[in-house]
């Protein structure tokens, strides 16, 4: 059912995830788990991650069924009005955060020394002037992704990270101060920015409308991009303030913290919130379509089966390789080893969250075919919420706090979705997965992880193929949304 759903787009995202770890290796390369580690760290995601919370979902939310039966003239008009929206938004935020970067320093990166902190308040300032670029760009990748141009898309960051692994090599290995390498990084950040934007511009040339339109489409309310925006960015929130918590424990626990969470990260893009994409076109089809119940169960059943075992097979794959996964993506140059050691730990500690999440992802599918999107807005600021109440700043308690929030979202979410009563939980998939995996957990606290390099990663990837494979003959719903 999903197999041949999303083969280009999983392609494409695969290699541009691909090229960010080696932009996060790079990286670790260059500054190790350092102040100036941190800094880099900030500097470089602050925007996307700014984007993202604020406007990059919101925008795939309203514009796209705004524009699903417009004709190009109208939909060309509606995109500029908001792109100088956005401008205007992005200028004044960008203002607004350099002139405010001493505070801002302070909730991002409080475990900074006094030392390294005038380099951190100029990469702030760089980061800031990224801003409204990066924001034309999430408006100009949401007209992409209506025109279906997946290689448009996904290729702009390609684009971002070549410019940014150019930009670190050139930071550690040819300077020696914070400033210069703060001036390299926000210069090839400001480059990388600006090449994406051309990337896009000349992406959209078949879709420009010669002439104006009579009239523009109407947009919805200011209370539809919220709950929209709030939709899109409060998953993204929560590792983001985790990080920055984390920060305040010592120098380099921002970047040693981001890097664990990457771990995390490449298999809950490239599996799981793929899964929810691909689903959420055959659940919203079953939910909002004439069919009897027993039909409508189908997209679902399958959805959750096919999202808990590739979480589950993630796990095992974590539980056994953290350290060898660290070591290659990380284990470079200046990165120390008590830090790598860290990374390794505290990502299999993170690793546990893929199974509330993937549950997450299905019923936020759902969810979003019934308009029923604030109930997750709300589980999700509750969450947050939580997580600055608890006081945690330690990485590994971080994670497991993450973990247990992410438990209770999606108990949340099934509460208000109550899958059971319509038959919608794959029992079998769960249990098997799950069983599998509770095993292998068991045998690893006997037995401890194997020590070498290419044991770890010869056991993980048996681990993760032996539970796949016993999930797969045993529940039906798992097969049938591999079938072709």
């Amino acid at each position: 059912m999903f197999l041949r759903a999303g083969i280009v787009s999983l392609a494409l995202l695969l290699a541009s995830r691909v090229l960010g770890l080696v932009r996060e290796s790079a990286q670790a390369a260059a500054f190790g788990a350092s102040a100036m580690g941190d800094v880099a760290v900030l500097m470089l995601t602050l925007p996307d991650w700014l984007t993202g919370v604020l406007a990059s979902g919101a925008l795939a939310y309203v514009l796209m069924p705004a524009w699903a039966h417009e004709e190009r003239a109208r939909i060309a008009a509606s995109q500029r009005r908001v792109a100088h929206v956005l401008l205007a938004g992005g200028i004044v935020l960008a203002l607004l955060l350099a002139l405010a970067r001493g505070p801002v320093l302070g909730w991002l990166a409080a475990g900074l020394p006094e030392g390294v902190r005038d380099a951190a308040g100029l990469g702030l300032a760089w980061s800031a002037a990224a801003i409204p670029l990066a924001l034309l760009s999430a408006l100009w990748v949401t007209r992409l992704q209506h025109e279906r141009d997946f290689v448009g898309m996904y290729s702009a960051n390609l684009v971002v990270n070549v410019l940014l692994i150019a930009a670190l090599v050139v930071a550690g290995l040819a300077f020696d101060t914070a400033l210069s390498d703060v001036i390299v990084l926000g210069a090839g950040l400001l480059l990388a920015m600006a090449a994406r934007l051309a990337w896009l511009h000349w992406r959209q040339r078949p879709f420009r409308a010669a002439a104006a339109p009579a009239d523009e489409p109407a947009l919805p309310g200011a209370p539809v991009w919220a709950w929209a925006a709030a939709a899109a960015g409060l998953p993204l929130a929560l590792p983001f303030v985790a990080r920055s918590l984390a920060s305040q424990e010592a120098e380099g626990a921002l970047a040693t913290f981001n890097y664990a969470w990457k771990l995390v990260e490449l298999p809950l893009v490239l599996a799981i919130q793929l899964v929810g994409m691909l689903a959420l076109g055959p659940i919203s089809r079953a939910l909002r379509g004439a069919v009897s119940p027993q039909e409508s169960a189908l997209p679902l059943r399958r959805g959750f089966a096919l999202a808990w075992t590739l979480a589950c097979a993630c796990v095992a794959g974590l539980l056994v390789a953290s350290p060898a996964i660290a070591q290659l993506l990380f284990g470079w140059g200046r990165m120390q080893p008590e830090a790598l050691a860290d990374v390794a730990r505290w990502g299999r500690l993170g690793a546990w969250s893929l199974l509330p999440q993937a549950v997450i992802a299905i019923a936020l599918a759902a969810l979003a075919a019934q308009d029923r999107l604030r109930v997750a807005v709300l589980a999700h600021a509750l969450a947050l919420l939580v997580l600055l109440l608890a006081g945690a700043r330690e990485g590994a308690a971080l994670m497991v706090w993450l973990d247990l929030l992410w438990v209770g979202i999606a108990l949340l979410l099934l509460r208000a979705l109550r899958p059971a009563r319509h038959g919608w939980l794959p029992w079998r998939a769960f249990a098997a997965a799950g069983g599998g995996l509770a095993l292998l957990q068991a045998v690893l606290l006997m037995t401890g992880i194997p020590s070498s390099f290419a044991a770890q990663w010869a056991a993980a990837l048996a681990a993760g193929a032996a539970l796949f494979g016993i999930t797969w003959w045993a529940s039906a719903d798992l097969r049938a949304a591999l079938a072709r």
